[in-house]
């Protein structure tokens, strides 16, 4: 069952224009991922009400919200500052909500204690927000949010001002506590790897128009296009007309479905492989390409592997390698199952 469906929803700007389209699924969460100014957060805004829309529909749950005020639409919003009230405890930010809804004090006490221990914060309760970490912050915030029982929750890159470490840490206790819940969630970050990491379902954005909606792997491996290929990681691109090139061979005859048609193809560096003169596996049997003749111009080392940047007839080649080559000519092999093609 859908949870949320954005139908034909179309908000104009003098400056910005937004369309959005968009059905999620219940109990998923989902990334919402793309450049500055895309329209990520505004896409969270149109959702919860905070900007009005001029066209479409919002269908909550199977109930129309679009004309509903912010307080009505059940939905809980944590922004990338936590908007926390300074001069209430954490026990006291988190029952904020309950408080307004009249629950009894015991069960906002039970129901705070809960989501404490759920963010592992036990013990936290009477300690002021200027007394804590910023991870902790965020964790306060995101207990206040699902104190409220929402039926989906928005979160806005609500990790980027935390250091890497923190990030990764928090990222995980998200997913977790996501999956304990069960509520729909749509993060929005700028962050491929948190992006690829957290999500079922990943929504690329640019320019205010959706670009491709998939699964993690779908966007990542089989990208709609050269921007989501070129925005969700490292790679390379190439155009179509290089199988004309002598220092690539073709093994195989998959390659001729995609002749015809194809104008250029895409390769994740972590499918390629730098091999020796005369080197044969059983990988070699399968339909793949080898890229000869090609001249390593840089090299990174990026924690347990270098990245190795290759110039092959006058076109940028990214492959890993656990050591640095001992030439600085090589050969490049890549199966063919593992290259995108983008067709004309």
């Amino acid at each position: 069952m859908d949870s949320l469906i954005c139908s034909n929803i179309r908000v104009r700007y003098p400056q910005f224009s937004l369309e959005l389209d968009i059905a999620i699924e219940s109990g998923k969460l989902v990334s919402i991922i793309g450049p500055s100014g895309c329209g990520k957060s505004t896409t969270l805004q149109i959702i919860s009400g905070l900007l009005p829309i001029q066209q479409g529909s919002i269908i909550l749950d199977g109930k129309d919200i679009t004309s509903l005020a912010v307080n009505e639409r059940n939905i809980a919003l944590v922004f990338q500052d936590y908007a926390l009230f300074p001069h209430m405890n954490v026990e006291e930010n988190i029952a904020y909500s309950l408080k307004l809804k009249n629950v009894k004090k015991k069960t906002r006490r039970e129901r705070v204690n809960y989501y404490l221990d759920l963010v592992e914060l036990s013990g936290y309760g009477t300690r002021k927000i200027g007394e804590l970490s910023g991870g902790e912050r965020q964790r306060v915030a995101f207990a206040r949010a699902l104190a409220s029982d929402p039926t989906l929750l928005l979160l806005d890159e609500p990790l980027s001002a935390l250091d890497a470490k923190k990030r990764k840490h928090l990222r995980k206790q998200i997913r977790s506590i996501h999956d304990a819940t069960n509520i729909t969630t749509i993060y929005v970050t700028h962050d491929q790897e948190e992006a690829l990491s957290l999500s079922d379902l990943i929504i690329v954005m640019n320019d205010g128009k959706i670009e491709q909606i998939g699964t993690p792997q779908q966007v990542y491996y089989h990208p709609k296009n050269i921007f989501v290929a070129e925005f969700m990681g490292e790679g390379s691109l190439l155009n179509c007309n290089v199988f004309n090139n002598e220092s690539l061979e073709v093994i195989g005859n998959s390659f001729t479905t995609h002749q015809s048609t194809c104008s250029s193809f895409f390769i994740r560096p972590e499918v390629i492989s730098i091999v020796e003169q005369n080197l044969f596996t059983v990988a070699s049997l399968l339909p793949h390409i080898l890229f000869k003749k090609a001249i390593i111009e840089n090299s990174e080392f990026v924690g347990g592997r270098y990245l190795i940047t290759c110039n092959w007839q006058g076109q940028t080649m990214l492959t890993y390698s656990n050591s640095m080559p001992k030439e600085n000519v090589i050969t490049l092999f890549i199966l063919m199952s593992n290259i995108h093609f983008f067709y004309n």
